[in-house]
This record gives C-alpha cells, sequence and structure tokens, in this order.
C-alpha cells in the first residue's frame, strides 16, 4: 500500500509540474508565417537594393520591423494579430527616417544640405531650412492586415510607388555661357517641402530650400535634373527657381525666377 501511495503521490507531482510548464508555454505570443510580396506593378522599372517593411500593431504597441536584402520580399515569422502595414526601400543616401513609432506620424525627412558656395539669401528663404535634394524613395500601405496563427499560405502584398516628384529645369537663349568654362553654375528651390508623411501620403509643411546643380552647354542653355517632395499643401510660399553663376575670376552673380505657377498648375504634379 506505501508504494502504491508513494507511486500516486509521484504520478500526481508530475501532472502538476507538467500543467505547470503548459501554462508558462502561454506566455509566448503566437506567431506565425507571413510572405511578404512587393509588386513594382507601378514602378516598373525601380530595382532598389533593399526593402524595410514596418507593421503597426492595433492594439498600439511598438511596431516591428523586418529588412529585405532585395526588392522582392520574403518571408516573416508575425505574431497573431491585427496590423497596418507600411514598407519603403532603405537603400536611400539623403532621406532620413523620423516619428516611426506611429504610422499617422511616420515621416521620411530629408538631411541638412548646404551652397556649393556662400551665397547670399533674402526674403522669405532666409528663413527657410536648407536640404538636400532627395534621392528616390518608393513606398506602400496598407491599413489592413490580420494575421492567424496555424493558416497556411498567409501574403502580403504591397505596391510600392514612386513618392518623390521628378523636377527638370531648362533656361534657354541664355548669353555669355562662354564666361563660365572655368566657373560653376548651380541654382535652387525655395519654399519646397522638407519631409514627406508616408502613412498618409502628403509633403510636409516644414519649409526648405533645396540646392542643386546645374549644367550648362557652353552656348545658350542651362539645365538641371532633381527630385523633390513637392511643396506644403496649405502655406502661401512662393517658390522660386534662383540660379547662381560664379566666373572664373570669382564673380558671382543671382538670377531669380518666380516658378510657383508652373509648379502648381502642372499637368503632373510627379513630373
Amino acid at each position: 500500500m506505501k508504494k502504491l501511495y508513494f507511486l500516486y503521490i509521484g504520478i500526481l507531482v508530475c501532472l502538476l509540474t507538467s500543467c505547470e510548464h503548459k501554462d508558462l508555454c502561454y506566455d509566448h505570443p503566437l506567431t506565425a508565417d507571413l510572405r511578404v510580396v512587393f509588386d513594382w506593378k507601378y514602378a516598373p522599372g525601380a530595382w532598389p537594393a533593399s526593402m524595410r517593411l514596418y507593421l503597426f500593431p492595433e492594439t498600439e504597441g511598438k511596431p516591428l520591423s523586418y529588412e529585405f536584402g532585395n526588392h522582392t520580399g520574403g518571408k516573416i515569422t508575425v505574431p497573431a494579430g491585427r496590423y497596418r502595414a507600411l514598407c519603403m526601400n532603405s537603400d536611400t543616401e539623403f532621406i532620413l527616417f523620423r516619428n516611426t513609432g506611429r504610422y499617422e506620424n511616420f515621416e521620411a525627412y530629408l538631411a541638412d544640405g548646404s551652397f556649393p558656395r556662400a551665397v547670399p539669401r533674402s526674403g522669405n528663404a532666409a528663413q527657410q531650412s536648407v536640404r538636400s535634394t532627395p534621392d528616390r524613395l518608393w513606398s506602400d500601405h496598407t491599413e489592413s492586415l490580420e494575421v492567424f496563427v496555424g493558416r497556411k499560405g498567409q501574403t502580403l502584398i504591397l505596391y510600392p510607388k514612386i513618392a518623390v516628384r521628378h523636377y527638370t529645369v531648362e533656361i534657354r537663349n541664355a548669353e555669355n555661357l562662354e564666361a563660365l568654362v572655368s566657373g560653376e553654375i548651380f541654382g535652387s528651390l525655395t519654399g519646397m517641402s522638407g519631409g514627406f508623411m508616408l502613412g498618409t501620403d502628403r509633403p510636409t509643411e516644414e519649409e526648405s530650400i533645396l540646392p542643386f546643380g546645374m549644367k550648362s552647354d557652353g552656348k545658350s542653355t542651362v539645365t538641371a535634373d532633381f527630385y523633390t517632395f513637392g511643396y506644403p499643401q496649405t502655406a502661401e510660399t512662393t517658390q522660386n527657381l534662383v540660379v547662381y553663376a560664379v566666373l572664373g575670376d570669382g564673380k558671382k552673380y543671382s538670377f531669380t525666377y518666380d516658378v510657383t505657377s508652373k509648379i502648381h498648375e502642372a499637368r503632373d504634379p510627379m513630373n
């Protein structure tokens, strides 16, 4: 009887221990595999070196971040739950990111910029920050993603689109360009946005100056080609194109053009 009693006690202890271990297992979040696909149908020529995905839990917890060393996607493991998702290419040089903890506040912003030479700034532009022109940025987001435990074949498809605007400048019938052979010419655009809200697809209200390089054909034409985040939508700010010419003897000249209407009334705001 004693042997049977101790055997009973031993079995009971083992069962209690097993139950306790099982309860501890429930403290860990339940996860599932999720296949992430970046579909480039809206930007077929894009080929970024890397992509980043943020998942924002519906419960307002900390966002989850995943890095992909390609532009196509891959498989990740995600805690079960409901999310909002946001992606962008992560191989940018002049675009940085801040306020990444909240979907609505997630901002891509421009790194500090500088002019090739010291040049005067006047009017409202004197108060504006100087930022670098952005490199290319592609992004997409979705408001609804649910990940289930035990469900096979779960897939998240995102369709990155270009987030920056492509601007070109051409000045024709310019005179005395031969004097720039040993000098330089560059430009700036004032009243432009210093950032872009990726969760809401809108330029920020920060007013910035974007310096950029220009090319002269040495005869009569000056051109430039660069990207921007666009202009602040609510501010009544003038966009001025300022061209700076520095001659070989060090003399500096500047020419200002009001290009507000050309930018605001463009048939394609992205170009």
